[in-house]
């Protein structure tokens, strides 16, 4: 399968970018750092160095194929592009990121742009928690 969504995005079919997007596409975190991925490939033997890494994401997000997030506090990761909208909440003292979806939430949020004369086409929502305090 890699094969083909390298080649539908336009990108030449090389080993360390088939390697890549397996291990996007197989691991249990969704949401990887260039170094998560680079470590994970070292674990599975693959010869792939981390400045390649860096540069297939990179291609990959010009693809189309990931989404880069900056979320504050954290370094830069990466998801896969075909996962559907879903919004973030970031763990500000593990840099855990969970994927929610609230139809409320999408609902308001066309309301509000609407509400100012504007057309919703894209939005991002990321809500910074911590766990309460008992």
């Amino acid at each position: 399968m890699e094969d083909q969504e390298l080649r539908k995005a336009g990108l030449k079919v090389t080993l360390p970018r088939v390697k890549i997007l397996q291990q996007l596409e197989d691991a249990a975190e969704r949401h990887m750092s260039a170094e998560d991925i680079y470590k994970a490939l070292l674990d599975a033997g693959a010869d792939v160095g981390l400045a390649t890494v860096y540069r297939v994401l990179t291609q990959f997000e010009q693809a189309g194929i990931v989404i880069r997030h900056n979320f504050e506090g954290g370094s830069a990761v990466f998801e896969l592009a075909n996962e559907g909208h879903h919004d973030h909440m970031v763990r500000v003292d593990t840099n855990e990121v969970i994927e929610f979806v609230d139809p409320e939430i999408e609902r308001r949020q066309r309301a509000i742009a609407e509400q100012h004369g504007f057309e919703l086409v894209d939005h991002k929502l990321v809500l910074y928690v911590r766990a309460k305090k008992s």
